[in-house]
């Protein structure tokens, strides 16, 4: 695990503006998975008073971003290159948990899956992520 995860976890390291846009915090990294939670409420609502997929989609990210990135060596970065979201059940309020894993890390691209499941263990939405490792002069200021 970097550096940078490492002072992100222990709060040393607070400056996600995503994370604070939206609301959710990281409560776990370790080698391979991450784990993000988010208290839903009205400003993460749609248009028809459920949780906006969007922001599922962003938790979902978020989780299997922070899995891969704990694979990687100091001074590498990596981008996304596919993200897929299945919904599945609706949410209204209450505490979520995206819970992303590397199911298949490599040299240059990695697979991840993430469950995010409510407060109660059911299954909101999976979802999952092709990402490419950066090294070099392409992970300059990532």
């Amino acid at each position: 695990m970097t550096n940078v995860l490492r002072d992100l976890l222990k709060g040393e390291n607070p400056n996600v503006p995503i994370a604070d846009l939206i609301g959710f915090t990281v409560t776990s990294i370790e080698p391979g998975r991450a784990v993000v939670e988010l208290r839903v409420d009205d400003r993460h609502a749609n248009p028809m008073g459920t949780l906006h997929g969007g922001v599922l989609c962003d938790i979902a990210d978020a989780a299997m971003g922070l899995a891969f990135a704990s694979t990687l060596d100091d001074g590498e970065s990596f981008t996304t290159l596919e993200l897929k979201i299945n919904f599945l059940r609706p949410v209204w309020d209450g505490r979520l948990q995206a819970i992303g894993t590397v199911v298949k890390g490599g040299r240059t691209v990695g697979y991840m899956e993430c469950d995010v499941v409510d407060q109660e263990g059911r299954l909101v939405a999976r979802a999952s992520s092709t990402c490419m490792v950066l090294r070099d002069d392409a992970a300059s200021g990532r």
